[in-house]
């Protein structure tokens, strides 16, 4: 049973028809993502489908009594209601208190906020989990939500999948992120030129059935340069289960990337990195750092030791609060530690995005602002003009000559984005990068970044493209460490869930007393032993690193020699020692993070 009906529903803004003669139907149980380019009709389509936007033609009809639930991007709050009014409306306390379902929505969404304080008082951030978390907490037999995930990080995100994947409502929800659209997302709509395509599957089988789509229009061979062939390359050399589900035959696509080469060669960036960088970029030695400076706010390291070295591409992962964006600062020298001392590489040329806007001149072109950086840049083995990389995100045609000042958030954020890259860093920080770009736009700056040779730290809560562009985690679990997560964002979820992880206001408040009385966190380990271990930890990491490396260039070797039997099994052979001495290393390596309480 349909429980919404469009019938040749159209609707324009001024000039450009963002739906056209568009029918379809959403049936109870339906699961559905919605992707597309920013301004192409997503959240027009929602608003269409809810019944808060009238269209210019045809029909929307709803069942009769169907409850539906919207979370658009502004609320409507009554500044002078309070939290626990505007969430729980008049459900009495014993009520919405003796509810485990409840409670649990209000403990993944608003724990951290006062009941009591007023809308007025609340942040962007608070009033969109406030929205949502009284969404949820209705009962509603379609649930349509526009960006969802916008102020959660990683591990709300993974809790809001849990939950909604859990509802028996059916679901409409337009997002950017990739990895929640799997999770959440059984069918796949894409808005594009008025018109919306419909896929089965979560994104990863969207990539999929457009790839088979081309194949079937054959216009393989030009198409094999495109993104998607990229991206398809990625999905399918990553963990299976992104691809597990396609209810259609995936060997067409398979056929299209048989002869794809890894989404980055990272042999071959890591030895340029190298020659840019040389053999140190930053080191922590025996580091203590205060969010707020020294001695001020919560603690994020304590007595820490780290290296970042050349080729490095790290995802800084953490909950709200635990100190991200602080590392990052220290790293760009922003900020002091309280202690210890941070070593920077003499030959470091940095560029930090960080989650302020810089300030651009307004009455400047877009063009204009990035060719005074510079006008070509080399990017791995291509050189690129100011003009082809604005229009490779996003800025395409005359929108190279817009004025600044007629820029939205999202356009400025990618303009200073790539003004940085422009400047030939060899380190890259940067806080939150994807904020406000569409799938399409997040595509170019990936394989942007794919051929980009230099250190790379990130911290992001778009699980996808985090695990898209780094290599390895590390996270700031409130003990101030940074610990390394062999396992990923996996791996993290995990000790979260465990309770082997709390946010750097905690650990804080817990430790600020004993840290006078006892400077060292383990009385049986002395700071010298401590320093010894951590210099060990960082030896095999990098040791894991170069036979991450020769495994990666032992299997490009395998291929190309697939038709020659002889030459195979010698590589098979040279594959096996190397993962042999690999797991060696990996069992060394978690016996001195067991040490060190890791």
């Amino acid at each position: 049973m349909n429980l919404v009906n469009l019938e040749s529903v159209s609707q324009a803004f001024g000039p450009k028809p963002l739906l056209s003669d568009v029918s379809l139907g959403i049936e109870a149980g339906d699961r559905i993502g919605v992707v597309g380019r920013n301004g192409d009709g997503k959240s027009t389509l929602i608003s269409v489908i809810a019944g808060t936007l009238k269209p210019d033609g045809g029909r929307v009809t709803h069942t009769r009594g169907v409850r539906i639930g919207l979370l658009a991007q502004r609320d409507d709050f009554d500044p002078a209601k309070a939290v626990r009014e505007i969430v729980l409306g008049d459900k009495a306390e014993h009520e919405w208190a003796g509810d485990q379902q409840i409670r649990e929505i209000l403990t993944n969404l608003i724990g951290d906020l006062d009941l009591e304080a007023k809308a007025a008082e609340l942040s962007g951030g608070e009033r969109r989990r406030a929205a949502l978390a009284k969404l949820l907490i209705e009962d509603h037999e379609l649930i349509m939500l526009d960006e969802p995930t916008n102020h959660l990080d990683i591990e709300a995100i993974a809790w809001l999948a849990r939950h909604l994947s859990a509802r028996k409502s059916a679901l409409l929800v337009v997002t950017h992120d990739r990895w929640f659209l799997d999770a959440v997302s059984t069918r796949t709509w894409e808005v594009v030129d008025g018109r919306v395509e419909r896929y089965e599957g979560g994104y990863a089988a969207f990539v999929l059935a457009k790839a088979e789509r081309a194949r079937i229009a054959q216009a393989a061979e030009e198409r094999r340069q495109n993104l998607m062939r990229k991206e398809i390359a990625w999905l399918r050399r990553g963990p299976p289960a992104r691809t597990s589900k396609p209810k259609f035959r995936i060997e067409a696509a398979q056929a299209l990337i048989a002869d794809e080469p890894p989404v980055r060669d990272t042999v071959e960036l890591l030895k340029f990195a190298s020659a840019r960088l040389g053999r140190t970029v930053y080191d922590l030695e025996d580091l203590t750092l205060h969010a707020g400076g020294p001695g001020e706010g919560p603690l994020v390291l304590d007595r820490s030791t780290w290296q970042f070295g050349p080729g490095d591409r790290i995802g800084l992962i953490g909950v709200n609060g635990s100190g991200k964006s602080s590392v990052l600062r220290l790293l760009a020298e922003q900020v002091k530690p309280d202690s210890g001392r941070l070593v920077k590489g003499k030959t470091v040329r940095l560029a930090y995005l960080s989650q302020e806007l810089a300030e651009l001149d307004p009455k400047r072109r877009v063009l204009e602002t990035v060719e005074e950086i510079r006008k070509y840049i080399q990017v791995g083995k291509k050189e690129w003009s100011a003009s082809q990389l604005l229009e490779r995100l996003g800025f395409k045609g005359e929108a190279q000559w817009k004025v600044v000042g007629d820029l939205s958030g999202g356009e400025r954020r990618r303009l200073q984005l790539l003004r940085l890259i422009m400047d030939e860093p060899n380190v890259l920080l940067l806080d939150e990068p994807t904020n406000d770009l569409d799938i399409e736009t997040l595509n170019e700056l990936e394989d942007l970044l794919d051929g980009w040779p230099g250190t790379l730290v990130l911290v992001s809560h778009d699980r996808y493209f985090l695990e898209r562009v780094t290599d390895r985690c590390v996270a700031l679990l409130g003990d101030g460490r940074l610990s390394m997560l062999p396992g990923g964002v996996d791996e993290y979820l995990e000790r979260r869930a465990s309770g082997g992880a709390v946010t750097a206001r905690v650990s804080s408040a817990v430790k600020a007393p004993v840290e006078a009385a006892a400077p060292v966190a383990d009385p049986g380990k002395s700071a010298k032993e401590e320093r010894e271990l951590r210099k060990e930890l960082n030896r095999l990491e990098r040791q894991l690193d170069k036979l991450g490396q020769q495994e990666a260039r032992l299997h490009a070797a395998m291929a190309d020699a697939a038709s020659d039997f002889g030459r195979l099994g010698e590589l098979d052979a040279q594959l096996r020692e190397v993962l042999g001495q690999k797991d060696t290393v990996e069992g060394e390596w978690l016996e001195v993070a067991e040490r060190l309480g890791e």
